[in-house]
């Protein structure tokens, strides 16, 4: 009958070839779900908004390029100054005084 004879070397690095780009796709997608997201309500977080009107507790701020309502729970904050983005609900943003 017919042989084929196989030489362990090439099955080794074969294996860990295909080994290595597993460990890297599983990597990848492991990283890429604890990135934090920079799109959508989750991303404006954190960012800093230039008050348009002022906030006495609502008035209007532009965060990205984008004109908010926003509400704050601290001081009233005057037009012109810098506020950070605490959380969002629905179409209002929370806002505090920037340091």
């Amino acid at each position: 009958m017919f042989q084929l004879q196989i030489n362990w070397w090439v099955v080794a690095i074969v294996a860990i070839v295909i080994t290595a780009l597993f460990v890297f796709v599983v990597g990848a997608v492991i990283r890429s779900q604890r990135r934090r997201p920079i799109t959508g309500k989750e991303g404006l977080i954190g960012k800093t908004a230039l008050v348009q009107t002022k906030i006495d507790p609502t008035g209007m701020v532009l965060v990205e390029g984008e004109h908010w309502t926003a509400k704050t729970d601290g001081d009233r904050i005057e037009p012109g100054e810098e506020a950070v983005v605490t959380r969002v609900d629905g179409l209002k943003i929370w806002v505090t005084k920037k340091k």
